[in-house]
């Protein structure tokens, strides 16, 4: 990966101490294999929201793994595919997701929505997420601002400047409308040439759909950037807009970013079908809670009926059953598919898939679990205090 590339997938907020925390929750739990219990054979399938799955894992949505390397969502849906593992598209993606769809090749796909403060361009891109054959709606609650990420701070790097993972943005009607009329009201005069400002030029110009050429005498490229800065995340969410999503689409609607239990059990009092616990891999406040420790609570909170579903510090198939094991439905993986990406491409992602399913199924098959939905409380406790330094 280049350095850039680097510093956006690995970094995190402030000190990384959330990623640390990620990890750590992990170690404070031990598996309990059980033996002589006559398990042969085990089913790994399960379903969610309608959504069959062949494992309990998803691929999470990752913004701007272009920088990762090129035709990065297609490889992506086609390693996905390859794994026969469902995919949630990114809104920051740098494909558009009816491109993505395709490469999914009839695999499950959900998409993600970023919560626009533009409510036409929020409707647009659910109906086309629809159009596409979305399975669901995954709506990113934590990321309202983007957090301090000094990694891509040092580097002076923010991705969707240069026009890097906007591609939902500039492949959608009501948000060409809008970069359009930017692009009439600004004039190419209103800013200094520097070197920097060419480059970003360029940089923008190759990812704008259409010729580069014609990208670089035209002012909608750097109007769509502008654009997507100012519209793109909206720091006045509230549950209302939530409440809203049961009118607007018919597909399942899960919540990403929730820690709190009383966030659980509000979105689901509001009518959300599903929570995916996250703190965005450690990637939005320094020093938060663990997603795993928040999980415990959270599943306590919402009982055993609602689905949960569990992101952030996943990294072996032994994590997965852990997570299963304290209440997650399944669980999304994030930056490990992004590493599988930069080393083999669509191959890269179907291995890391598939190694991690490997190693949930040998141990399923250690601890006497049949399917998933057996996979319980009574399989794991907690490590003795101090144990895990």
């Amino acid at each position: 990966m280049s350095r850039r590339a680097w510093a956006y997938v690995a970094g995190g907020a402030g000190q990384g101490r959330t990623m640390r925390h990620n990890r750590e929750a992990f170690e404070r739990w031990r598996i309990v294999p059980r033996m002589l219990h006559g398990v042969r054979h085990r089913e790994l399938g399960t379903e969610v929201l309608g959504t069959a799955l062949s494992a309990p894992l998803l691929l999470a949505p990752v913004g701007a793994a272009g920088l990762v390397r090129p035709d990065s969502d297609l490889l992506i849906a086609r390693g996905a595919s390859a794994a026969g593992t469902a995919y949630v598209f990114s809104n920051q993606g740098c494909q558009p997701m009816e491109d993505t769809a395709a490469a999914m090749n009839g695999t499950p796909f959900w998409y993600q929505l970023y919560w626009s403060t533009d409510e036409p361009l929020v409707d647009s891109l659910i109906q086309r997420a629809e159009a596409a054959g979305a399975a669901a709606l995954v709506v990113t609650v934590d990321t309202t601002l983007l957090g301090w990420r000094p990694q891509d701070l040092d580097l002076g790097s923010l991705p969707f400047a240069r026009g890097e993972g906007i591609a939902q943005y500039t492949s959608d009607p009501r948000f060409t409308i809008l970069a359009t009329e930017r692009a009439h009201r600004t004039s190419a005069e209103e800013n200094g040439i520097t070197v920097g400002a060419i480059s970003t030029l360029l940089a923008m110009s190759r990812r704008h759909p259409g010729r580069l050429l014609d990208n670089l005498r035209s002012a909608l490229p750097r109007a769509a950037v502008q654009t997507f800065l100012d519209i793109y995340s909206n720091p006045s969410l509230s549950w209302e807009h939530l409440a809203s999503l049961k009118e607007r689409t018919v597909l399942p609607v899960l919540v990403k970013g929730i820690l709190h239990p009383d966030d659980a059990r509000r979105a689901i009092d509001v009518g959300i079908d599903g929570i995916v616990v996250s703190n965005h891999g450690g990637r939005q406040v320094d020093n938060a809670i663990a997603a795993l420790d928040a999980l415990v609570t959270v599943r306590e909170a919402v009982g055993p009926d609602p689905v949960v579903l569990f992101d952030s510090g996943i990294r072996t198939g032994a994590d997965l059953f852990v997570a299963l094991a304290l209440g997650a439905d399944a669980c999304l993986l994030g930056r490990p598919h992004l590493y599988g990406l930069a080393l083999a491409g669509a191959d890269g992602v179907r291995q890391v898939i598939e190694n991690m399913v490997a190693e949930l199924d040998l141990i399923m098959g250690l601890t006497g679990v049949a399917a998933i939905a057996g996979i319980g409380r009574d399989h794991v406790q907690a490590a003795p205090v101090g144990a895990h330094h």
